[in-house]
């Protein structure tokens, strides 16, 4: 198996060090695995790509290269350029460190480059390590992700079919914040919306007396609705989620049919 793998938060990120070993393990002794990463973090840009200035690749090692770009850039370089001559079987976006559950996955980079993956036709899986009060000083905070993602993910690559929609499906993967022992399991949820919380700014004036804002990120320990993703986490279950980028509302469809008209 050839696996592409990519990331947001740069190619230095010890989360991207993780998903190697995990790709490698999936890959097998005949397989390949690739890196293009972001040169330096691209957290929150969500599928944004560099369309209207040019980027640089640099070969950092043996399928191992740097893109001054987003994970979204990164996977259109990696499969029409650094791997143009043979398409990869799998993308692999990740590991990233923190959660990308509920809303936050509308923002996130990490889903952005699986999602261009499944724009251009590849199975492609976006993984996190949600991280909370049990992870953050711990010695390996990956270690969930560490220990049970290859056996998830040779099962999911089991179970995905041959998917000709317009569309094509995905998986938006979160491991729980607890040790890897912990985890009590795995659930297939839908996506969730933590209800009174959502990012804001915080301002801080500079020494110059500009003022500068810092987006704020909401409290990541409300849990979303039954059944969905976060409150998943929460429990210390993993979540998947499967999704496609098509953005239609559905159930809002109907309701506006009153509107058609034609002139």
């Amino acid at each position: 198996m050839r696996i592409l793998v990519t990331n947001d938060d740069g190619i230095n990120a010890p989360g991207l060090k993780v998903l190697q070993a995990i790709a490698k393990d999936l890959a097998g002794p005949d397989g390949e695995v690739w890196v293009v990463a972001p040169a330096f973090e691209q957290s929150g840009v969500g599928h944004c790509i560099s369309y209207t200035h040019p980027m640089m690749v640099a070969q950092m090692g043996p399928r191992r290269f740097a893109a001054e770009g987003s994970p979204a850039d990164c996977v259109l370089a990696g499969l029409h350029h650094v791997m143009k001559d043979a398409c990869p079987d799998l993308i692999l976006s990740g590991v990233n460190r923190g959660n990308n559950s509920a809303e936050n996955a509308l923002y996130s980079g990490t889903l952005g480059g699986a999602m261009e993956g499944a724009l251009q036709g590849v199975r492609s899986i976006a993984l996190s390590q949600y991280l909370g009060p049990k992870t953050y000083d711990a010695d390996n905070p990956f270690e969930a992700a560490a220990e049970h993602a290859v056996t998830l993910l040779r099962q999911l690559i089991a179970e995905m079919p041959e998917d000709d929609a317009d569309y094509r499906l995905f998986f938006n993967v979160n491991f729980p914040p607890c040790a890897a022992a912990d985890v009590k399991g795995v659930r297939v949820v839908r996506q969730g919306y933590r209800r009174g919380t959502s990012f804001g700014v915080e301002p801080h004036q500079a020494p110059s007396g500009r003022q500068f804002l810092w987006i704020k990120g909401g409290d990541q320990r409300r849990p979303t609705a039954e059944g969905t993703d976060a409150a998943a986490n929460l429990a210390d279950y993993i979540s998947v989620t499967p999704m496609r980028a098509d953005l239609t509302a559905d159930d809002a469809l109907e309701r506006l049919k009153g509107l058609e008209s034609d002139r």
